[in-house]
């Protein structure tokens, strides 16, 4: 049949769709790919398709093609939009599409509603659950945010604070990212890619940076096994290996505070300098707080039990973390720097209180360090001399390519713009045994040396 030479007149003046949702226009590139071939290879490569022999009634490939008909018959209008099968829990979507952990996922499961506060985070459906909306959640086949995956919105935060900002979801994310100190998913946009590399080459935040949308839940874990918030995500080893799925939360960092060369400096300049996390907990380090192993301190009697002992492991979200006793689970955002969990004053002259510590003094017991009971001048120095605890301390751990286990045992390592070297030109802490040691330096104008041990 030849097409007529002359428009079919609609009622009225109209003679063209309407613009509207409907009206797709003729760019495509934010719709679902149509007029491409689904092949085997296809699907192997990609990873998360099924093997086009596995798909089956109601959706259909035109002679290996992915075409409207695939997803709409338009003389059957059984699902809405004249769609051959059904949104809801994305049961069309995942007859083509074959996520890894999926099945399990919060955003495959969960009954949370909207609170009818704020913005409709669902705009696209007339489902009420997270769970029924399940894809929807973040994508729209046609008139997407933007090219790509087809997200709802450009900006790949405003796919996850539709929900994450209280009204669906129980945690208000979004009110901790307007904290001073966030990991900052605001400054970035289209920097990150789903196919990038586990170590982070060019820097940049966004929240599937540390979540995998399709995999996360709400299963709990022990330090230091990546939980559930954070499973299927992307990191780098211990020793330095990329790797597409975590198994401990500390791989996650050091995507970016690892072997990143986009790395945040430190706060402090050290007598040793080194910001590669990777390197600074690496178990074969002199000193290190037991993020990837227990620590090498078997007597650390400021220990506060039984949360904590000699053999307990720690998260990097133990400490860095939303401050507040609401705040959820996550270093999303703080008013401490360096995205504290805590209060942790770094400065000298700072009057030993347990709020300007309370980071340190969650774990290790405020009376046992002033009553001298690690080692002999604690007191002496946090509350008569003013020294921060950051003064001698490296929270994160000093790594055995530069340090030593005489010299950097305890985690002493200095800040360099308070202490200076002593009369022989050195700044040096030398262990000379179970509570023995002293230091070659001069701090707040007094040289210390030999004769002054612990």
């Amino acid at each position: 049949m030849l097409s007529r030479s002359t428009d079919i007149n609609f009622t009225g003046a109209i003679t063209h769709l309407p613009v509207g949702s409907s009206n797709l226009g003729t760019d495509l590139s934010d719709d679902h790919p149509v007029s491409c071939q689904y092949t085997s290879t296809l699907a192997s490569t990609d990873g998360q398709l099924l093997d086009p022999a596995l798909i089956t009634y109601p959706v259909s490939l035109e002679e290996g093609y992915v075409q409207c008909t695939s997803c709409h018959n338009p003389h059957q209008d059984i699902y809405q939009d004249f769609l051959v099968a059904s949104t809801q829990f994305s049961d069309l979507c995942l007859r083509c599409h074959n996520r890894t952990y999926w099945s399990s996922s919060s955003h495959s499961t969960s009954t949370a509603i909207w609170n009818s506060s704020g913005t409709d985070p669902w705009p696209h459906t007339d489902y009420t659950t997270t769970a029924e909306n399940a894809c929807e959640n973040c994508h729209t086949p046609h008139s997407a945010g933007g090219e790509g995956s087809l997200k709802n919105y450009l900006a790949e935060e405003s796919n996850c604070l539709a929900c994450h900002n209280g009204n669906v979801a129980t945690a208000n994310l979004e009110a901790e990212f307007s904290k001073p100190y966030t990991h900052n998913i605001y400054g970035y946009t289209l920097v990150h890619d789903a196919a990038e590399d586990p170590l982070v080459l060019t820097m940049h935040v966004e929240c599937e940076d540390c979540h995998n949308p399709h995999a996360v839940n709400n299963s709990a874990n022990a330090a230091p096994l990546a939980g559930g918030r954070i499973a299927g995500s992307k990191g780098v080893t211990l020793g330095g290996s990329p790797t597409d799925a975590i198994v401990y939360e500390y791989e996650l960092c050091f995507r970016c505070h690892g072997d990143s060369p986009g790395k945040p400096a430190g706060r402090t300049v050290r007598d040793i300098e080194q910001n590669n996390t990777r390197l600074e907990f690496n178990p074969a380090n002199p000193s290190y707080h037991p993020v990837a192993a227990a620590g090498q301190n078997s007597d650390v009697p400021s220990l506060i039990t039984p949360d904590h002992s000699e053999s307990s492991l720690i998260y990097c979200s133990d400490c860095h973390a939303g401050d507040g006793a609401s705040a959820p689970a996550g270093p999303h955002g703080s008013n401490w720097q360096s995205l504290l969990k805590y209060q942790y004053e770094t400065a000298d002259n700072t009057i030993e209180s347990a709020e300007n510590y309370a980071l340190c003094y969650s774990c290790h017991s405020r009376t046992s360090i002033l009553n001298d009971e690690s080692f002999t001048f604690h007191y002496l120095h946090i509350v008569e001399e003013n020294a921060s605890c950051n003064t001698c301390h490296d929270p994160h751990g000093i790594s055995s390519t530069q340090g030593t286990a005489v010299n950097n045992s305890h985690l002493i390592n200095f800040d360099m713009n308070v202490v200076q070297s002593s009369g022989a030109g050195v700044v040096l802490f030398v262990d000379t045994g179970y509570e023995n040691g002293y230091c070659l330096l001069r701090c707040h104008g007094k040289g210390h040396g030999i004769g002054m041990s612990y």
